[in-house]
C-alpha cells in the first residue's frame, strides 16, 4: 500500500529545495527574494511553480528557471515539475522577506 503523502509536507521540501537556488546577482535565495508567487502539486505529484524573476531581461532568464525545474524533478517524491514565469505582478523589493532585505542591508 502506497504511503499518502503529505501535500503541506511535500510542499516544504519544495520551498527548502527552492531556497538552495540564488539569484546570481543577489546573494539572496530565490524563495526569500519573493521570486516564487506559487508551487501547485497535484495528486500525481506534478509540481507547477508560478515564479518571476528580478527583471525581464535577467542575465538567467533562460537558466534560472531550468534550475528551478531541474531541481524539483531530481526531487523522488516528484514526479514532474515546469516552471512558469510571470512578470504580473512585476517583482519588487516589497516581496522580499524580511531575513533577505536584513541579508541586503535593507533594513
Amino acid at each position: 500500500m502506497e504511503t499518502e503523502i503529505d501535500m503541506t509536507e511535500l510542499g516544504e521540501k519544495i520551498v527548502t529545495v527552492l531556497k538552495t537556488i540564488y539569484d546570481p546577482e543577489i546573494p539572496v535565495d530565490i524563495y526569500e527574494l519573493g521570486l516564487i508567487y506559487d508551487v501547485f502539486i497535484n495528486e500525481d505529484r506534478e509540481v507547477k511553480i508560478l515564479m518571476t524573476l528580478t527583471t525581464p531581461n535577467c542575465p538567467v532568464a533562460e537558466s534560472l528557471p531550468l534550475e528551478v525545474e531541474e531541481k524539483v524533478k531530481s526531487m523522488k517524491m516528484i514526479k514532474d515539475a515546469e516552471v512558469e514565469i510571470t512578470f504580473d505582478p512585476p517583482w519588487s523589493q516589497d516581496l522580499m522577506s524580511e531575513e533577505a532585505k536584513l541579508e541586503l542591508g535593507m533594513l
